[in-house]
This record gives C-alpha cells, sequence and structure tokens, in this order.
C-alpha cells in the first residue's frame, strides 16, 4: 500500500469529510492535504488518548519537535512523517503550530471564557483551513482563516457536552456563552462570504465547514448544544459541493 493509500485508508474511518475535502482539491496538491487531515486527526487523538495529562503532553510535544524539526531535513522512519516529508518537504514544519494548539487538550485546561475558545478555534480550525490553502497556492489566507474559524466553532459547539466531561470546556454554566461562540462563528463565516470571488475555483473543497452548520448556529444561538449532522444530511452537503463548489455559508 502507497503511502497515499494509506493515508486515504485512515482518513476514510477518521475524517471521511475531509478525505472527500482532499480528493476534491486539484490533484497535485492531493497527497499535501492527505498528509495534513491525516496529522490534523493523530493530533487531536494523541491529546486526548492518554489518562495522564503529562504523558499526553509529552506526546503532543514529540508531534511539534518532530514536525519543527523538518526544516532542517527528513524525519525520523515513520509512515505519517514520511508522508508529510514527500508532500510538504521542509515546509511540513509550518505545521508545528498545530501540534502546538493541541497542548490546552492535553493539559485538560478549561477555557477561561470565550475569547479564549475562539482563540482555540483560530489555532486548530482556522489554522488548518489555511495550511489547506496554502497546499493549493491560493492567495487570501484571511478567507480560509476566517471560515477555518466559522468551522472550528461549530466543531467545538457540537463537541461541547463531551469536552465538558474531559474539563475541557468553559468553567462554569453560562447561558450566554453558546450563543456568544454562534455568533463569533457567524461574523467569522460572514467574512469569508463577502471575499469569495477570491478565492480560486479549485481551493473551494478544502474552505467546506461541514454539513448542516446552519442548524448547529441556530440551536447554539437557542442555548442548545447543536447535534452532529445526520448521514443524510452529510453525504447531501458534499455532494452539494462536488457538484457546485459552493462553500459558504
Amino acid at each position: 500500500m502507497s503511502g497515499a493509500e494509506a493515508l486515504i485508508a485512515g482518513l476514510r474511518q477518521a475524517d471521511p469529510d475531509r478525505l472527500a475535502m482532499a480528493l476534491l482539491a486539484p490533484r497535485p496538491a492531493r497527497l499535501q492535504l492527505l498528509g495534513l487531515y491525516a496529522l490534523n486527526d493523530e493530533l487531536a487523538r494523541t491529546a486526548l488518548a492518554a489518562r495522564e495529562p503529562l504523558v499526553a503532553e509529552m506526546r503532543v510535544r514529540w508531534w511539534a519537535d518532530r514536525l519543527a524539526a523538518m526544516a532542517e531535513g527528513p524525519p525520523p522512519a515513520h509512515a505519517l512523517l514520511d508522508a508529510l516529508w514527500e508532500g510538504w518537504g521542509r515546509e511540513a514544519a509550518t505545521l508545528a503550530p498545530l501540534a502546538e494548539a493541541r497542548m490546552h487538550d492535553a493539559a485538560r485546561l478549561p477555557h477561561p471564557d470565550v475569547e479564549a475558545v475562539i482563540a482555540y478555534a483560530d489555532a486548530t480550525g482556522g489554522a488548518l483551513m489555511e495550511r489547506a490553502g496554502a497546499a493549493l497556492g491560493a492567495g487570501e489566507p484571511a478567507v480560509f482563516r476566517n471560515q477555518g474559524r466559522g468551522a472550528g466553532l461549530v466543531a467545538w459547539l457540537r463537541a461541547r457536552p463531551a469536552l465538558a466531561a474531559l474539563g475541557l470546556a468553559l468553567p462554569g454554566p453560562d447561558p450566554a456563552a453558546l450563543p456568544a461562540l454562534a455568533q463569533a462563528a457567524r461574523e467569522a463565516f460572514a467574512s469569508a462570504r463577502g471575499q469569495r470571488r477570491r478565492v480560486p475555483r479549485g481551493a473551494h473543497a478544502v474552505l467546506f465547514p461541514g454539513a448542516a452548520v446552519g442548524a448547529a448556529l441556530r440551536s447554539a444561538a437557542a442555548g442548545t448544544d447543536p447535534a452532529g449532522p445526520s448521514e443524510f444530511a452529510r453525504r447531501a452537503g458534499l455532494a452539494r459541493l462536488a457538484l457546485t463548489g459552493r462553500w459558504w455559508i
């Protein structure tokens, strides 16, 4: 099995939406995107896999250090690092901040306020989407950062109950928090939408924020934890993306 085939197989189980996004992108960038999305999944799982925060932090730090070291040359033998080197070369070092952002999860620390959640969404979803845009050579990184912020906030809102059980949500009940985060996501999506004509068509797929985002934001605005999309909604959203290239909210 080739490196790309292994990445596809892993993402088919772990993140089928981003797998579809990568496969809808122009062929020259696919290996970069497959590696990027596989790394994102690996970092998210690594940060939460160990019961002891110190162990989780050490594992995430390993990834941050290995990525940063790729600025100097090839990594030690490792399936995912090898794929990243093949796709990104020394530019893989620019992915190290994605690992640094997960140190918060590894430490099992709550976010002190809404602004901290937004900053976390920027460092995870926003940075991930910006790197995807860079893989495609797309200009206007602010479009990708804003769309990524919105997508990251929606993902956080959907995951909030599970994160709260791990001590990773907000420190206490705050009726205004969910509506404030929903509003921040709406504003980020609106900023990205306003610049959509500057995005080349080949980059449209990587800006997909997921299915049923509108419904999720309406639930959060009403102070209710939003559920994830149904399988039908997810497939319909990806089909629309494939047919029309529409990514904006």
